[in-house]
C-alpha cells in the first residue's frame, strides 16, 4: 500500500501575468529613479559593482564574483526558470516489480525516483535509494535469520560470538509490486510561478528535497530537486557517477554540423559566428530548441526544415510530440562565395 496525497487546487497567477506585473514594476522603479524620486538599493549597488573590472586589490576572487552574481540572479528565479521538463522525469508506476525500481536506479544514477499511478498527473510520492536499500537489508536479515534457525547443528553449540547476521539476497521475491515495500515518501506540489527562494526556504523546513510543478488543473509540468536550486548559486555539481555529458554541437560524417535541442544558444551563435537572437529575445529564449519553437510557434516535427532570417537552415533530424532532440544545421554561403557564383555565371 503506497501513501496518497492530495494536490490542492489552487487559482494560481499565470507565468505571463507575472511577467508582465514584473516588467511593469521594473519600467517604474527605473523611471524614479532616473527623475531622482529613489535612491538605488542594495541590490543595485552590488550588481553595479559586480559589472565593473575588477582591480589588481579586489576583496572578491573571480570566483566569488561569479557566484555573487548568480545568488543575485537566484533571487529573481522561478520555479519555471529551474524545472526538468515533464519529457525528461525520470519516474516509475507503482504497479512496476521490485527488480524493475532497481534497474531504473541503476541505470539513471539518480538518488529519488517519483512513483506514481498509471500516469505523471497522478504522483504518489517518491522513493529514495537509501529507503530501498535498508528495506533489502530487513528482508535479507529476516530470511537469513529464519534459515539459520531452521538448520540442525550440534545440541551444544553456543551462538556466535562475533554477532554476524546472516544475508539472503537471494530468496527474495523481487517480482512483488512496489508498493509491497512500503517505501514511499511524500513530495512537494508548487506552482510554476512560485519564487526559487521560497522553493529553497520550503525543501529546508519540510527536510522534502523533491518538488513536483503542477499547472493550475492538476497536470505534472516538470520536476525540481534541491541540487537543482543549489546549482543555480555555485555552479553544477558533479559526484562520483555523474557522466561527462556529450558535445552539443558535434560533426558528423554523413550529416554535416549536428547538435542537440538543448544546445545553449549561445554556444551555438559562437560555433557559427553568427547572432541568432534579438535583444528582447535573450531573456526568453536559451536553447536551440527554443529558438526553432519560437520561429514557427510550434514544435516542428521531425524531416521539417526552419529558416532563420540570418539564412541558417536547421533541418530536424529527431523528435517526438513533446519536444525536439536532434538538429542538423545548414549554414549559409559566405556573400563572396555567393558573388563568385553569380560573375561566373554572367561570364559564361
Amino acid at each position: 500500500m503506497s501513501t496518497e496525497f492530495t494536490k490542492e487546487k489552487t487559482d494560481w497567477p499565470s507565468a505571463q501575468n507575472t511577467s508582465q506585473a514584473g516588467s511593469m514594476r521594473g519600467f517604474l522603479s527605473l523611471f524614479l529613479k532616473r527623475i531622482g524620486l529613489r535612491s538605488q538599493t542594495l541590490r543595485e549597488v552590488l550588481e553595479a559593482g559586480l559589472k565593473e573590472q575588477p582591480k589588481a586589490d579586489t576583496d572578491f576572487s573571480i570566483e566569488e564574483r561569479e557566484m555573487l552574481r548568480r545568488l543575485l540572479r537566484f533571487g529573481a528565479l522561478r520555479v519555471e526558470d529551474i524545472v526538468v521538463p515533464r519529457a525528461d522525469i525520470i519516474a516509475i508506476e507503482e504497479s512496476e516489480p521490485l527488480s524493475e525500481l532497481l534497474r531504473t536506479f541503476g541505470e539513471s544514477g539518480v538518488s529519488r525516483i517519483p512513483l506514481y499511478n498509471e500516469t505523471l498527473d497522478d504522483p504518489r510520492g517518491m522513493i529514495h535509494i537509501k529507503d530501498l536499500f535498508l528495506w533489502l537489508m530487513r528482508e535479507a536479515t529476516s530470511q537469513g535469520e529464519a534459515t539459520s534457525q531452521g538448520e540442525e547443528g550440534p545440541p551444544d553449540a553456543k551462538p556466535s560470538q562475533s554477532g554476524a547476521q546472516h544475508l539472503d539476497f537471494g530468496c527474495r521475491d523481487l517480482s512483488r509490486p512496489i508498493t509491497v515495500a512500503r517505501i514511499c515518501r511524500p513530495v512537494l506540489y508548487v506552482p510554476p510561478s512560485m519564487p526559487a527562494t521560497n522553493l529553497l526556504i520550503r525543501m529546508q523546513s519540510t527536510r522534502i528535497h523533491m518538488a513536483l510543478v503542477v499547472d493550475e488543473y492538476g497536470g505534472t509540468d516538470g520536476l525540481v530537486t534541491i541540487e537543482d536550486l543549489v546549482e543555480q548559486i555555485v555552479g553544477d555539481i558533479e559526484d562520483e557517477h555523474d557522466e561527462t555529458e556529450a558535445a552539443y554541437i558535434t560533426v558528423e560524417p554523413k550529416l554535416g554540423l549536428v547538435a542537440s535541442a538543448r544546445t545553449p544558444v549561445g554556444e551555438l551563435e559562437q560555433r557559427l559566428g553568427l547572432k541568432l537572437l534579438k535583444p528582447e529575445e535573450e531573456e526568453d529564449i536559451e536553447t536551440l530548441g527554443g529558438l526553432m519553437f519560437a520561429l514557427l510557434g510550434r514544435v516542428p516535427s521531425r524531416g521539417e526544415l526552419v529558416r532563420h532570417p540570418s539564412g541558417l537552415e536547421l533541418e530536424v533530424l529527431e523528435a517526438d510530440a513533446r519536444r525536439l532532440k536532434k538538429v542538423k544545421i545548414l549554414q549559409p554561403k559566405p556573400r563572396d562565395e555567393k558573388s563568385v557564383a553569380v560573375s561566373g555565371s554572367d561570364q559564361a
